[in-house]
């Protein structure tokens, strides 16, 4: 069976770093995120283009996730774990020059004495990881004769620009780092958007590097081609796919096209039962998608089209990750990270 075709758009991905960076002042450094392997466009790829573009500083979720980005990046850009100094990573973080966001006072007590480079995860509201403001107070001295090279948190609710816990967060972050001269971070893409107020010495845009909100001036990054592998003339009445979910109201041409699940392309998108519907596009021309999602496949009612198409699009210029999660009931970060290894994947721009 063929495959459907992956292309990731570097060119694009490094217009959007130098749009989000452009939304800071010059003295605020603009970092980039790129766990889960550049959110599923290979962190490698990614980093060595933005790193060619001018990022110094990249993010990563485990000491792991690491290597790729040094091995792709100079050998003086500096490469955060936010996960920290976990037991067992100490070996991968000093063999690839990873610097641990430390997370707890058992952390800061073992890398303190270690005279090894770390940076401090502070809790201002999230309560995920970081030391909590009375942790911190505690150890604060001992932390700053150390030298940590960043001090940050990260926000809750920064898509959501109205809502009291980016104030709240900010406020506690501020009540915390205050008076310190270790650069500070707080802002991931959502927090960058907030306005300067967020900004201090250092954003960390993630999502929105590949083209999700809430940059909502984002250019795509992700586009998705699938193959049709066959057609067929439906009659009025009868149905197409599992559970005989979606019967003909009128005869129908339907393709089926070489991706489904498996592909990371969201059962839950053919459900049809919000306001959110997904097509596939034949260039410019929306085909709706009919039927359930299965594993490999998924049918795509294409009666309108003058002709049958060799392939259909369902992430283009059209159609975003977020529409395709808004259909799903999920985000758009779930879409970019869940496309599989099946695809054939093209790399542009860089």
């Amino acid at each position: 069976m063929a495959v459907a075709t992956l292309t990731i758009d570097l060119a694009a991905l490094v217009e959007n770093w130098r749009a989000l960076d452009a939304k800071s002042a010059s003295n605020v450094e603009t970092a980039a995120v790129v766990k889960a392997d550049g959110y599923g466009c290979d962190a490698g790829r990614v980093s060595a283009a933005l790193s060619k573009a001018g990022a110094k500083t990249f993010f990563v979720a485990a000491a792991e996730e690491g290597i790729a980005v040094r091995k792709n990046t100079p050998n003086d850009t500096t490469i955060y774990v936010f996960s920290g100094g976990c037991m067992g990573d100490h070996d991968i973080l000093k063999a690839n020059n990873l610097v641990p966001l430390l997370n707890s006072p058992e952390q800061v007590q073992e890398y303190a004495a270690e005279d090894s480079p770390f940076g401090i995860q502070l809790d201002s509201g999230m309560n995920r990881l970081g030391l909590e403001p009375h942790e911190f107070n505690a150890l604060r001295d001992q932390i700053i004769a150390a030298e940590p090279e960043i001090l940050m948190s990260h926000l809750a609710c920064a898509d959501e620009p109205d809502h009291p816990m980016n104030t709240q967060q900010r406020s506690a972050f501020k009540a915390m780092t205050d008076g310190l001269t270790i650069p500070k971070s707080l802002a991931a893409t959502g927090g960058t958007l907030l306005g300067p107020d967020y900004h201090f010495d250092l954003t960390r845009p993630g999502v929105g590097l590949y083209g999700g909100f809430p940059f909502t001036d984002a250019a795509p990054v992700v586009r998705v081609s699938i193959p049709v592998i066959q057609t067929r003339t439906v009659e009025v009445g009868e149905a197409v796919g599992y559970a005989a979910f979606w019967q003909a109201k009128r005869t129908s041409k339907v393709a089926t096209i070489a991706a489904g699940y498996a592909d990371g392309l969201i059962r839950q998108m053919g459900n049809h039962t919000n306001d959110h519907r997904v097509n596939l596009f034949a260039g410019d021309t929306p085909c709706p998608l009919i039927g359930r999602v299965s594993m490999d496949m998924i049918t795509v009612d294409i009666t309108d089209l003058d002709q049958t198409p060799t392939h259909l699009d369902i992430l283009c210029d059209h159609q975003t990750v977020d529409d395709l999660a808004n259909a799903a009931g999920t985000i758009g970060y779930e879409i970019l990270t869940s496309l599989g290894g099946r695809y054939n994947r093209v790399y542009e721009g860089g």
